[in-house]
């Protein structure tokens, strides 16, 4: 799949000059935690978010002289500045980031993930032709997910073939079992080795569990012994 597939079309947006509680109440009606910000020409040109809007005077959760003497002292004038704009501001510009990062509507799933991940983003824009066409959100990525239906699996598989699949899933991996370590017998996995970690065990249990055709996953592994010290 790819971002068109899952990207939600009708985007909620805000412009530069609109004022930071009008921006308040679109996020309480529309039930959202960020939205693109668009110019007059409809070019995205930042992003606001709750979290732009966190610390306010008019609520009383601004930053304040709470602590003016540790941002004195660690701050420079440069963010001192910058963090009053966020807290006085009247006006969406004033708090958004103008940094965008955008995404193609053909963009896979997998890059998607792995860009939002890197850059700790909760959603990105989807752009055609420099044009916004959409908005994928983390809980697009989830609801993806939630819409793959396993595919009824009524093919037999011989002990053989599910224990060369089990040692192919683990191929290329630290922490796999030689083929050695791993037995099927009637569609149970047995799997034998020494590990280091609870998180090497899981693994090993997920490539096992995951291969098509296996039933039940049985443990003998080990962690290594520690000989006393004299």
């Amino acid at each position: 799949m790819r971002a068109l597939d899952i990207m939600t079309t009708s985007v909620v947006t805000a412009t530069p000059d609109m004022t930071i509680h009008d921006a308040a109440r679109l996020f309480v009606d529309n039930h959202i935690s960020g939205m693109p910000v668009v110019d007059e020409n409809g070019k995205v040109v930042g992003i606001v978010s709750q979290g732009d809007l966190l610390h306010r005077v008019e609520n009383g959760t601004g930053h304040g002289r709470r602590r003016w003497w540790l941002e004195f002292l660690l701050s420079s004038p440069r963010e001192q500045a910058a963090r009053y704009v966020k807290e006085h501001g009247h006006v969406v510009g004033d708090v958004m980031c103008n940094q965008v990062i955008s995404i193609s509507d053909d963009m896979p799933l997998a890059e998607i993930a792995d860009l939002m991940e890197r850059r700790h983003l909760k959603r990105v824009p989807v752009l055609k032709d420099g044009k916004l066409v959409g908005i994928v959100s983390r809980s697009n990525l989830i609801r993806a997910l939630a819409s793959v239906v396993p595919a009824a699996d009524a093919i037999s598989y011989d002990d053989a073939s599910l224990r060369e699949a089990i040692v192919r899933a683990m191929r290329g991996q630290r922490w796999r079992l030689p083929k050695q370590g791993v037995l099927v017998k009637d569609g149970v996995a047995h799997l034998w080795g020494v590990i280091e970690s609870e998180e090497e065990k899981r693994a090993i249990h997920i490539a096992a569990e995951c291969v098509p055709g296996v039933k039940r996953v049985e443990y003998h592994l080990e962690f290594p012994s520690v000989i006393p010290t004299l």
